[in-house]
């Protein structure tokens, strides 16, 4: 069995946003206060969560960890993602955004457990991908001004979820409690890697 070594990566955030509204749509703000909850006063935030479509093998609804407290977003990734639907851009909080990174190449392929390490002390571990959904989609269409009739027909929903296969960005939770703010540097703390066969 091939075993890859583990790495350290550099990087820099750009934005810091939060869902502070009853849906997943987030908005800038001057800084991230995280607790081991997750982002303080966020819709996501909390040590557990009702389960839902992405986890079929719980009836709808059971209790579970929360391992969704943070998404994880990259300025590299939105623009190919705005590319490949051939609009002009893709705002990281109109798809639930906590936290826009530069620097780590495939940001979305970063592999579960990897840490995150923040200047300032915080860190994040990494949970997995997150998969690209037409709830999200269908926001991105809405401030592109699509009508009624088109948000029924989810046309940009659905190519969104084409367009952001692995390049939707991370779903992560607080592993170490502090603050983030925009253009703070981290380390992104890959451990060894391999294929289990």
């Amino acid at each position: 069995m091939k075993i890859v070594p583990a790495k350290k990566i550099q990087g820099k955030v750009t934005r810091v946003l939060k869902a502070q509204g009853d849906d997943f749509v987030s908005q800038d703000v001057d800084a991230l206060e995280l607790t081991y909850g997750g982002v303080k006063n966020d819709y996501h935030e909390g040590p557990i969560r009702a389960s839902g479509a992405r986890e079929p093998w719980y009836p709808r609804g059971t209790e579970m960890r929360n391992e969704r407290q943070l998404s994880i977003l990259s300025e590299e990734e939105l623009s190919e993602i705005a590319q490949t639907m051939e609009i002009e851009k893709v705002d990281a909080g109109w798809i639930g955004a906590n936290l826009v990174m530069e620097g780590i190449p495939n940001l979305t392929y970063l592999p579960p457990r990897t840490l995150l390490m923040f200047d300032g002390g915080v860190t994040i571990r990494v949970d997995g991908d997150n998969g690209p959904c037409k709830y999200a989609g269908a926001e991105i269409a809405r401030n592109l001004g699509e009508t009624a009739e088109e948000l029924k027909n989810t046309k940009t929903a659905l190519n969104f979820v084409k367009a952001a296969q692995m390049k939707r960005g991370l779903v992560g939770w607080v592993e170490r409690e502090g603050v983030i703010k925009p253009g703070e540097g981290f380390t992104a703390r890959i451990w060894h890697q391999w294929i289990y066969e």
